[in-house]
């Protein structure tokens, strides 16, 4: 069995963590110290943050920007401490940082997304961690990838790191959806169902990638039981120099989290616990498969405007064949019948024509 069966509930982290959600926020780039502290100062006034987070070293960020700045960033958030009280929370990247941190008596370490795609990067971690007790989170990994993300996760954990977490910030889409991220609820449901021990955090405001989506993640997270959230904030968002769409104001925040609704499980609940996250599985799994259909159909629109360009006939009988044809081929390899497969292929090939149908005849 993985040793991630010792991880520490959070409650058990520091004396401050004792509700639910636990409520983490910062900006999305540290600018400068009166930003930093700014936003600390807004923030200690949401009685539900308790810890306050901030990138000293960022990778999109160029070295001439604010490379060089992640000693200050790390002074300056010694005084967020001082002046509110709020736990602080810094990514890592290498030992260095790392080394830095931990003489900055910094909290928290969290581990990005980028690092945890890096197997390597997440040993030398670890390594630097070895016989250290600081709290660390791993967000998941860019791909959906549950077992590189459990890699990075025991990883650490064998480092000694028991108080431990995993945070959740969707995955890299491939196609343009509505959200920046693609939540995948499925993976972060079946992590927790692996390692029920696991503390895990939801990263709303990445999945959401704007303002007006972070409501709706975050309440899908309390529903799917995630022990706290991630949000993104700044004290003047509207001026900030990145991710202006995604940061909340502290106020704006405080709004977010009073509309929140938290529901307890109780013990009899379990097995219509369990009943939901199959659910919440084949929900999120339905909501990929109609915005891949939505893709799809926006492919197909573009294709009917070149057919009409061309003078080229709606219907092309081969290519249709070879469709039909490759999908059951594969739909039978994944243990779907042909019937099936047959039937929502000729429904799609149908919602296709009609879309074509609709391009050319447009005046």
């Amino acid at each position: 069995m993985s040793g991630l069966e010792n991880c520490k509930p959070m409650n058990t982290w520091f004396k401050k963590l004792d509700t639910r959600p636990i409520v983490i926020s910062g900006p999305s780039i540290v600018e400068s110290e009166e930003q930093l502290l700014s936003t600390a100062r807004e923030l200690k006034k949401v009685e539900q943050v308790k810890i306050f987070k901030a990138g000293a070293w960022k990778p999109q960020t160029t070295a001439k920007s604010f490379g060089d700045r992640g000693l200050d960033i790390l002074q300056w958030l010694n005084q967020v401490k001082l002046e509110t009280g709020l736990l602080t929370m810094v990514e890592v990247a290498s030992p260095k940082h790392v080394e830095m941190c931990l003489r900055h008596n910094v909290d928290i370490l969290w581990i990005g997304a980028r690092t945890t795609s890096n197997p390597f990067s997440v040993q030398e971690l670890a390594s630097a961690l070895q016989g250290m007790s600081v709290p660390v989170m791993v967000k998941n990994p860019i791909n959906p990838d549950i077992n590189l993300w459990i890699e990075a996760l025991e990883t650490i954990n064998k480092a000694g790191i028991s108080r431990l977490a995993a945070i959740h910030r969707g995955f890299y889409p491939f196609e343009k959806t509505r959200l920046h991220n693609i939540p995948k609820w499925e993976i972060p449901i079946e992590l927790k169902s692996r390692f029920h021990n696991l503390p895990i955090i939801c990263d709303p405001s990445h999945i959401a990638g704007a303002n007006k989506y972070v409501q709706e993640m975050a309440q899908k997270a309390m529903d799917l039981n995630m022990d706290g959230l991630m949000f993104e904030s700044h004290f003047n968002a509207a001026e900030g120099i990145s991710d202006q769409e995604r940061q909340l104001t502290p106020s704006d925040l405080n709004q977010v989290l009073r509309k929140l609704i938290c529901r307890l499980p109780s013990v009899e609940d379990i097995e219509e616990n369990r009943l939901e996250k199959y659910r919440d599985q084949i929900d999120s799994v339905d909501s990929q498969l109609i915005e891949l259909l939505a893709q799809r159909m926006n492919i197909v629109e573009g294709i009917g405007k070149y057919k009409a360009e061309k003078n080229m006939t709606i219907l092309q009988l081969q290519r249709w064949e070879k469709v039909r044809e490759k999908g059951i081929e594969l739909g039978k390899s994944l243990g779907l019948s042909e019937p099936f497969v047959a039937q929502l292929l000729r429904m799609i090939h149908k919602e296709a024509i009609l879309k074509q149908n609709e391009v050319m005849n447009r005046k």
